[in-house]
């Protein structure tokens, strides 16, 4: 029987998915399929900056 990995947060599969495209982008040249892939990374840090403002941070509930 396969062993489960352990379950990787939100915030851990957007970086995955976004250092797995800057990679990407690294080798592609000039062109549509470039500026496809750095809109997607832009988009990745967009998701990610709107997670971190939106979800509620253990240390700003115990501060109060």
């Amino acid at each position: 029987m396969r062993k489960r990995s352990e379950p990787h947060t939100f915030e851990q599969q957007l970086d995955a998915q976004r250092l797995r495209l800057e990679k990407e982008l690294s080798g592609l040249s000039e062109g549509s399929e470039r500026d496809a892939v750095a809109a997607r990374i832009e988009q990745l840090q967009i998701a990610a900056a709107m997670y971190d403002f939106l979800m509620p941070r253990d240390e700003a509930a115990t501060s109060h």
